[in-house]
C-alpha cells in the first residue's frame, strides 16, 4: 500500500493498469481480514470502477480434509495456500502475482497470447513469465532468486532457489552465508518472480500438495506452503507443464526501504515516456 507513482499510484495498481490493458476484465485481491478497511480506503477505492474487484481473505482454518488449524498458528501459510484460498471465485485462467511486485505489460501481453490458444483452459497448461536476472537485482543489496532451468522447447522443468544474489565489481554471484561457497551468474539466467498464468485446472493440484506438505510440517509454526514450490512438486509428477516466456522488462521491487526512490524515478520515467499516464485513473 505504499505509494510510489506520480499521484501516489501503489505497485499494484499499475499491474492492474497493464491487466486492463491487456484485455483482462476482474482482479482478485487476497488479503488478511485485519487489512481489509485500510486496503478498501486507500487503494481499491483509487480504482475499482474501472475494473471488477473481488476480495478473498487468506483464512488460517481453511484446510483441506481433516486438517484443522494447530494451536499457536498465527502465520499465513504461504503463497500456494493464498492461491488456493480463491479457489470459489476463480472460474477461469488467470494470472497470479505479488502485489507489492512491478512486473511491466510485457508479462501480461504473454499471458494474454497463451491463453487464446486453443484448448488450454482443458488440460493443465501453465504459464510463467521469465525475466532476466540482471534486471531483477538490487543496488542496496542481496537479493533471493528461483533460478529457472527449462528444456530445448522453453518448457520448465523446474526452478532453483538461490541466495544472496547480488551484483559485484567483477560481476553477478551467490555467496552461501559463510562466504565460502560462490556460484556466479552470467545476468542472462531466466528467473521466476512469481508471475504465473493459471487455470482453474491448478486447484486440486494445490490441494493434493498441500494436504502432503500438511502432512509433514502443520506443526512448524514458520513453514509456508510457497507457490513455486507447490508447482515443481506438480512439474516433478508431470502432472502439469509450464511454458517459460520471457521478458526483457526491468522488474521492479520494494526489497530494502533504500530501494523506493529507485522504484519511484523509474515508474516517473515511463511516465515521462508515455508508458503510463501521469494519473492511471484520470482522476483530478
Amino acid at each position: 500500500m505504499d505509494p510510489v507513482g506520480p499521484n501516489n499510484e501503489t505497485i499494484l495498481e499499475y499491474s492492474v493498469y497493464d491487466a486492463l490493458q491487456c484485455g483482462f476484465s476482474e482482479v482478485v485481491f487476497v488479503l488478511r481480514r485485519e487489512f481489509e478497511e485500510t486496503f478498501r480506503e486507500q487503494v481499491l477505492s483509487r480504482f475499482n470502477s474501472f475494473i471488477r474487484t473481488t476480495t478473498v481473505f487468506q483464512d488460517l482454518n481453511d484446510l483441506p480434509g481433516k486438517f484443522t488449524l494447530t494451536e499457536g498458528r498465527r502465520k499465513p501459510w504461504g503463497t500456494g495456500h493464498a492461491v488456493w484460498c480463491a479457489r470459489g471465485v476463480l472460474k477461469q485462467p488467470f494470472v497470479a502475482i505479488n502485489a507489492d511486485d512491478f512486473y511491466g505489460r510485457n508479462a501480461f501481453q504473454h499471458a494474454t497470447w497463451f491463453f487464446s490458444r486453443p484448448g488450454v483452459a482443458e488440460i493443465p497448461a501453465f504459464m510463467m513469465a521469465g525475466f532476466q536476472l540482471a534486471n531483477t537485482l538490487s543496488e542496496h543489496g542481496p537479493v533471493s532468486r528461483g533460478i529457472c532451468r527449462t528444456d530445448n522447447r522453453g518448457m520448465l522443468q523446474n526452478v532453483e532457489e538461490w541466495l544472496r544474489i547480488e551484483e559485484f565489481p567483477d560481476g553477478i554471484a551467490s555467496c552461501s552465508s559463510e562466504g565460502d561457497d560462490t556460484q556466479r551468474f552470467t545476468g542472462d539466467e531466466i528467473v521466476s518472480l512469481n508471475f504465473w498464468g493459471l487455470t482453474p485446472k491448478v486447484f486440486p493440484l494445490l490441494e493434493q500438495r498441500f494436504h502432503t506438505f500438511l502432512e509433514t510440517k502443520s506443526g512448524d509454526q514458520k513453514a509456508e506452503f510457497y507457490l513455486p514450490d507447490a508447482l515443481s512438486g506438480i512439474l516433478s509428477r508431470s502432472e502439469a507443464t509450464v511454458a517459460v516466456l520471457p521478458t526483457n522488462d526491468r522488474w521492479l521491487g520494494i526489497t530494502y526501504k533504500e530501494d523506493k526512490p529507485s522504484v519511484t524515478k523509474a515508474i516517473a520515467n515511463l511516465v515521462q515516456t508515455g508508458d503510463y499516464p501521469s494519473n492511471l485513473w484520470n482522476k483530478k
